[in-house]
């Protein structure tokens, strides 16, 4: 009997998944292990592992679709054998929003995906020439695109508003991209004459015209990582009580430490950033103020007996926490790597779940961008954040003398159901004395 592969939870926040691309094409044969498509999650795009031997039979959902957890993706079988489509599964969310009730497939009792394309590139092959031809869409009105589309578009330079969608309600696809990008009417740029012979602004932004807007007015279709953010961030501003620490750190004794050791380093093709130090002192401090390494349980408090430090990443769509585990038990060195590496992973969208939960203290670093303070906001169920500002120049005292020096400020968000500003204050003081005495993370 053919086994039907369903939309896995890839994450513990998922619910929905982003179908990027098949690896594999109906009529392959297949043996457990083998990866069959790609899948994007709110916060990783990650390999879809077969776990049976046979022949894929049956595609139901092309790449680009949005599907609920549970969808059926595939069917893998022996070969020639017959498969029934799926009855009772969950619908892409996607499809079901977009398609009105006369647009609906006549079968009643077929689910939204089962009709799927003979080959691989299904619907994508589909777009008719006209697709690439479009009238610009009215300002404000909504584009209905596929991830892979809109990633697709970003990167040839394509406005989506003058692409026209071949998909379901009208949502542009991959193919449609392409035919735009082939017949070059939808050059992001190019698109609307400017009426008062301004140049265009480009639909990537970066660059800004100086006589024109700062960019074309468009809506953008939510990502599955932005909207678990956004979902997150007002679980965390409305339902924790927040305090806010903040202190002056000496950071020349730090920058002293980590040039000289980068230089004798050198050779070796390390190079330690100044974040680097602040996740072993954080590590370090929470070992000794370890009220702060807590979490809010409702009922009770839990407290950690390891320091897993989470790091925020940048990324085009949001922002990730990679996590580095028991980093009160490595060196410098040691979290250097590994948050290098998790750092890439984590821009190339490749993080495993394991490797960004289960932290249990996190890091907001913008100094590295030139802010030199800010707040930052609690990843729950951790019960604090700390935000690091950049070193700045600036006239000291030291021995009774005004000196130059640098500084540096860092704020602890703390949920104040768990610790107190008391608390607040000797994790920063630890911080403080650990970072002015680098030594003390060396050892």
């Amino acid at each position: 009997m053919a086994q039907i592969i369903e939309m896995p939870k890839l994450s513990d926040t998922m619910t929905v998944g982003t179908l990027v691309k098949w690896l594999k094409k109906e009529g392959d044969v297949i043996t457990a292990g083998t990866m069959l498509a790609e899948v994007e999650t709110d916060k990783a795009t990650m390999e879809l592992e077969c776990f049976y031997d046979g022949t894929l039979l049956k595609i139901f959902a092309p790449a680009g679709t949005q599907l609920a957890i549970g969808a059926p993706l595939c069917a893998v079988g022996k070969p020639g054998e017959n498969v029934e489509a799926p009855a009772g599964k969950p619908a892409s969310p996607a499809a079901a929003k977009e398609e009105p009730k006369k647009d609906a497939p006549k079968s009643e009792s077929a689910p939204a995906p089962a009709k799927a394309p003979e080959s691989v590139p299904q619907p994508e092959t589909k777009p008719a020439a006209a697709a690439h031809s479009a009238p610009a869409r009215a300002d404000g009105e909504r584009v209905k695109i596929s991830p892979l589309a809109k990633k697709l578009a970003a990167e040839k330079g394509i406005d989506p508003s003058r692409v026209t969608g071949s998909g379901p309600g009208g949502r542009i696809v991959r193919a449609d991209v392409l035919a735009a990008e082939k017949s070059g009417s939808a050059k992001a740029g190019s698109a609307k004459p400017a009426a008062t012979g301004a140049p265009s602004t480009p639909f990537t932004g970066g660059a800004v015209s100086r006589t024109g807007p700062i960019q074309e007015e468009r809506a953008v279709p939510v990502s599955n990582m932005r909207a678990v953010i956004a979902k997150r961030m007002v679980e965390s501003t409305t339902t924790i009580p927040y305090i806010y620490v903040d202190i002056e750190i000496d950071a020349e004794p730090l920058l002293a430490v980590r040039q000289q050791l980068n230089t004798g380093l050198e050779k070796e093709g390390v190079k330690l950033s100044v974040n680097d130090f602040v996740l072993k002192a954080c590590a370090e401090a929470l070992r000794r103020v370890p009220a702060v390494n807590s979490s809010w349980e409702g009922n009770q408090i839990r407290y950690f007996g390891a320091a897993h430090v989470a790091f925020a990443v940048a990324l085009d769509d949001g922002l990730i926490t990679p996590v580095v585990k028991d980093a009160h038990q490595k060196s410098v060195f040691q979290i250097s790597i590994e948050a290098k590496a998790l750092g890439k992973k984590a821009k190339d969208k490749k993080l495993a779940p394991a490797e960004y939960t289960g932290g249990t203290f996190c890091v907001s670093n913008l100094g590295m961008m030139g802010i030199p303070k800010f707040t930052a906001i609690i990843n729950p169920p951790n019960s604090a954040i700390l935000a690091v500002g950049a070193a700045v120049a600036k006239p000291v005292i030291k021995n009774g003398q005004i000196v130059s020096g640098q500084t540096m400020t860092v704020t602890l968000s703390g949920d104040h159901r768990v610790f107190d500003g008391a608390v607040g204050a000797q994790f920063l003081n630890a911080l403080k004395t650990l970072i002015e005495s680098p030594a003390l993370l060396l050892v």
